[in-house]
């Protein structure tokens, strides 16, 4: 079983649709950027105003803006990240349950509900926040 990690939303502009939902969900904040952060930007060629990933934090799950190359436009543009502890297990749980696979990453599993929803499965924070570090 598993627990909403994130909701994220597929965007054009994610710092501006960032900061629009951040003003009307109560408690809710664009994720503040450290110097190592903006560090990393400028390596891309980028800042927090045009970075690609944008997130905001509240009271309940955090939401994701991110801007995805090459998007596919019969993707969800809002779709569940949920985070479970052991990936392969529920892969194959949800399988047998009418899931597909779309593609496996090393943090995540793309999937698509028996609809065609997508959706992903994310390794725990504790994994992420590791693997990031």
């Amino acid at each position: 079983m598993g627990v909403i990690h994130e909701i994220v939303f597929d965007c054009d502009k994610p710092a501006v649709l960032a900061q629009f939902w951040a003003k009307i969900l109560d408690g809710y904040d664009v994720r503040a950027y450290d110097e190592d952060e903006i560090a990393r930007l400028a390596a891309l060629g980028l800042t927090p105003e045009t970075d690609t990933t944008v997130m905001i934090d509240g009271p309940g799950p955090s939401i994701c803006f991110q801007n995805v190359d090459g998007r596919v436009f019969d993707n969800n543009r809002v779709h569940l990240d949920i985070e479970v502890t052991d990936r392969g297990v529920e892969v194959e749980r949800l399988k047998e349950a009418g899931a597909t696979v779309d593609r496996v990453l090393p943090t995540y599993t793309v999937m698509r509900d028996p609809e065609g929803n997508q959706f992903c499965l994310v390794d725990p924070r504790v994994v992420l926040q590791a693997a990031a570090a």
